[in-house]
């Protein structure tokens, strides 16, 4: 498998979007990876848009960015929660400064900028958020998937198949 060995957090809140979270879920499992899902400590089980539960494997404050290849930050309305809480801010932080992989898709660029990684980078975001991107010093752009350095963003649940052969082909390049 071609993520045999790799060990990938997938951040969750309350009103996750659902294909956001499940298909990166499931796709790197699928590659092998080791999938954990972090919570901010306020649930064990988190509820999407549509009312699927996610259940939290672990907390934000619980773990290293040592243990693990990268980060991936679904959409949805739940970043706006999870930026409430500093210790899930501090994990995307601590994996953009480590140069491990950071990948958002959708809304998930509130994370991006709430942990002030996004100045100077180029991105992409669902389009409503640009403006938040672009003010928080990014270079925002209208692709269905951005690579800047370690750092893979994405639009929408349309560009998910970009998206995770972005996460996929960089966290193989790694080997």
């Amino acid at each position: 498998m071609e993520l045999n060995g790799k060990k990938i957090l997938i951040l969750v809140e309350t009103f996750y979007n659902e294909f956001e979270f499940w298909y990166p879920y499931y796709r790197l499992k699928e590659a092998g990876a080791e999938v954990t899902v972090v919570g901010s400590g306020s649930a064990e089980t988190y509820h999407s848009k549509a009312g699927l539960p996610a259940k939290v494997d672990t907390t934000a404050d619980a773990v290293s960015v040592e243990d693990f290849d990268g980060v991936v930050i679904p959409g949805g309305y739940a970043p706006d929660h999870m930026r409430r809480y500093p210790a899930m801010v501090n994990l995307v932080k601590e994996f953009d400064r480590a140069g491990k992989l950071v990948a958002a898709i959708c809304h998930a660029g509130w994370m991006l900028a709430s942990a002030d990684i996004v100045r100077g980078r180029n991105l992409t975001s669902y389009f409503s958020i640009k403006d938040d991107l672009v003010n928080a010093g990014g270079d925002w752009v209208d692709e269905e998937v951005v690579i800047d350095g370690r750092l893979v963003t994405s639009r929408t649940p349309d560009d998910l198949p970009a998206y995770m052969r972005a996460i996929i082909g960089l966290l193989k390049a790694e080997d």
